[in-house]
């Protein structure tokens, strides 16, 4: 003989669906809200920076009102509109004009007098030549970009930790470190910012070189290792290794 099933019994079943089903939404929807919201909020903030160095006749709004006819703006038929961006487009055509001009002769002349002229002013100098470095390290698209992904044992033998591989050591520190093969700069990062981290250099033996991406490996990282590669990302990074190999 079967025991019905009470009527306590489906609601805690009904109420265990519909939180699981909530949860789902939520997995699903922050993401995109998340990252929808991040970039309304920083096109809004350069709009902020950007906008008040646009004349007034030239910003979206002015131009609209003059082409309608209105030329006073406490008049009723004035037309009040915001529109998210304009900012954002002419940050981006500006920079793009001050990179053309810097690549010129004319510009890299301008660019080493106005630095010769910060170089010789105390405070601002160490300012400039500190944001300088902080630019050109996370855009600069050359040898300073990571190369892969690898494992240490680190902080010491039997524990092993995440790393990315810089560069080959070189210089005074590869002269003077007293090992005779390669070696490796290998950047640890903490978790869950990335951002900051140690600095080793270690001989190329005792580096174990990952087949997973730069993007995964960030993601073990920030995520304190519960979101791993998939199969089939992990697949296709070790084809496409053997592929550059052959």
């Amino acid at each position: 003989m079967t025991t019905p099933i009470t009527h306590p019994q489906k609601r805690r079943r009904l109420l265990s669906g519909l939180r699981a089903s909530f949860l789902t939404g939520i997995v699903v929807i922050a993401p995109v809200g998340l990252t929808l919201w991040l970039i309304w909020a920083v096109i809004g903030w350069v709009d902020g920076v950007v906008l008040p160095f646009v004349p007034d006749a030239y910003q979206p709004e002015g131009l609209v009102n003059r082409w309608l006819g209105n030329t006073d703006p406490a008049s009723q038929e004035w037309v009040t509109f915001n529109v998210r961006g304009v900012g954002v487009i002419v940050f981006l055509v500006f920079t793009l004009i001050v990179g053309w001009i810097a690549k010129g002769l004319i510009g890299r002349s301008l660019i080493r007098a106005a630095e010769g002229l910060v170089d010789r002013t105390p405070v601002v100098r160490s300012i400039y030549s500190g944001i300088k470095q902080i630019a050109e390290t996370v855009f600069a698209q050359s040898e300073r970009s990571f190369e892969k992904a690898c494992l240490i044992e680190y902080p010491r033998k039997g524990v092993w930790a995440l790393g990315f591989v810089s560069t080959d050591t070189r210089g005074e520190i590869a002269a003077k470190a007293g090992k005779e093969g390669a070696m490796l700069s290998i950047f640890i990062p903490t978790t869950p910012n990335p951002t900051s981290g140690f600095l080793l250099f270690l001989p190329a033996e005792e580096v174990v070189e990952l087949d997973m991406t730069i993007e995964d490996a960030a993601k073990l990282v920030i995520s304190a290792g519960l979101v791993y590669p998939s199969a089939p990302e992990a697949k296709a990074a070790v084809e496409a290794r053997l592929t550059r190999a052959s």
